[in-house]
């Protein structure tokens, strides 16, 4: 048994591959899936069509890489994190559509909990603030608005979970109801210092203990799957949301090493190691993984709007055809001849967390073309990162010198060499570029013993290309200056309006 699988769940799609024990990819397949917007600024999934697609890729994955599920050693599972499932423990079935991450409708309920001056205390304990992106309000907002679900919560008949625990309660037939640390960081309800669920929290946003997964390591066998599921009980041994898989396939493994995943958002994570690293820059304290009885950490800045960008100009305004194409759109001219495009379609994250921001584009003449809105949402991208960089930088106890890189987005020279400029420090993207992916396959081989250690896995890492920054400190500070002039412009206007 010398393979993993690796179960990699995604905002907008569903994707398994398969890695050999070299860590070389040998079977993937990949499934998009509907992503349903009742109301502006709803966002939601159903999580039986994310279960289909999500078992319909393993089995596609096994068959491409020409293996039998006996082969495979482990299961590493990596997921949307933040996405809220509720389902019935005797069926097995969601009570209503999973909210999405992106979803802001508890914003008011969040801007009463600031009001009442909670987020000091919030933050101390899970090192996240008071928004709508994080699972607990969420979570409540199911309770209160689904017939009869937190009377049947109280009665012990319900089920939360993430993505990860939605996902290994279907493997498992309904036996396990688990999810590992990294992703219990992020609902609001997890107690940073202690790694367990906080009574406090849970009394504050009123959730009922008996609907909590069991916390367990991020590394480790902690089960099997059904032998139903594919014809042979596998273990699982792997489970890291996507943005702390990522951090561990980029082989981040020691303090002041820092990546970001151009996924659907930009997620940049910087390892603190052991220590709980509290910003004063409104960026995130996140549990990174657990490994044995060792707990590592991370600064966090979250992007809403990163490839759902490129996303919104293709499917939205019908500006190109693909995603590949901006590329070469953008390259039709020199620059964004003035338009800078803000989008908070869905609010803006990190440092900013504005909730109520919708997207602005600002600074287009008569001269203003598709290919100038296509290079300004390429810039968009880029000077959001340096936002959380800046801030990352005035937070963390090491400065950085390089920032590894993956995700789609990743592929696009022309953003890498954006954020390179942006950045004023390197940008390395490996050869490897399904880190999520492999980050979960990591961990999986290290908790099944297929790898020894966390060396074996950091010597795999290999770079592809660097992108050297090449604008001046002047340049690089006139370009953030006036982006960030844009945004508090935005903000503004959401204040007028």
């Amino acid at each position: 048994m010398s393979y993993i699988l690796s179960l990699d769940q995604g905002t907008t799609s569903s994707r398994a591959l398969v890695f050999d024990a070299d860590g070389n990819l040998r079977g993937l397949a990949q499934h998009e899936f509907t992503q349903h917007f009742p109301q502006p600024g709803w966002v939601e999934h159903d999580a039986m069509e994310i279960w289909q697609t999500q078992l319909a890729t393993a089995r596609e994955a096994i068959q491409n890489a020409g293996i039998a599920a006996s082969d495979i050693a482990a299961i590493g599972i990596s997921n949307q994190r933040e996405t809220t499932v509720v389902w019935d423990r005797t069926t097995g079935l969601p009570l209503a559509p999973a909210i999405v991450w992106q979803d802001r409708r508890t914003a008011v309920h969040c801007d009463a909990l600031r009001a009442d001056g909670l987020e000091p205390v919030v933050q101390q304990k899970t090192g996240l603030l008071i928004d709508p992106y994080f699972s607990a309000t969420k979570l409540a907002w199911l309770l209160d608005h689904t017939a009869d679900a937190r009377y049947r919560a109280d009665r012990g008949e319900l089920a939360f979970g993430t993505i990860d625990s939605w996902l290994i309660w279907r493997l498992t037939d309904g036996h396990l109801h688990i999810t590992d640390a990294s992703n219990a960081s992020r609902t609001l309800l997890y107690n940073l210092h202690s790694g367990d669920w906080d009574e406090d929290l849970l009394e504050l946003f009123r959730i009922p203990r008996s609907l909590l997964p069991t916390i367990v390591p991020s590394s480790g066998i902690v089960g099997e799957t059904d032998p139903d599921v594919f014809g042979h009980a596998i273990p699982i041994a792997g489970i890291a949301g996507d943005q702390q898989a990522a951090t561990f396939g980029q082989a981040c493994l020691k303090p002041g090493m820092a990546k970001n995943t151009y996924g659907t958002g930009c997620f940049m994570l910087m390892n603190t190691g052991a220590d709980i690293v509290a910003s004063r820059n409104r960026l995130l304290t996140t549990q990174l993984w657990r490994i044995g009885e060792e707990r590592g950490y991370a600064l966090e800045g979250s992007v809403f709007m990163g490839g759902a960008v490129v996303q919104w100009l293709r499917d939205g305004l019908g500006l190109i055809g693909s995603a590949a194409e901006i590329e070469q759109l953008a390259m039709s001219v020199p620059d964004c001849g003035g338009v800078i495009l803000i989008p908070a379609f869905t609010g803006l994250g990190a440092p900013w967390w504005k909730a109520e921001a919708r997207g602005t584009i600002l600074g287009m003449s008569r001269g203003t073309t598709r290919a100038h809105i296509a290079r300004a949402a390429l810039d968009a991208i880029a000077l959001q990162c340096a936002d959380v960089l800046v801030a990352m930088q005035q937070d963390a106890p090491t400065p950085l010198t390089e920032l590894r890189v993956d995700g789609g987005a990743a592929r696009n020279d022309l953003l890498m060499q954006r954020q390179a400029d942006l950045l004023g420090v390197p940008v390395v993207r490996p050869r490897q570029t399904e880190t999520t992916a492999l980050g979960a396959a990591c961990l999986a081989g290290l908790g099944c013993g297929l790898w020894p250690d966390r060396e074996v896995i950091a010597a795999r890492w290999q770079e592809e290309r660097r992108f050297e920054p090449r604008l001046s400190e002047a340049e690089r500070g006139a370009s953030i200056v006036r982006w960030q002039a844009a945004v508090r412009h935005t903000i503004a206007w959401e204040g007028a309006a």
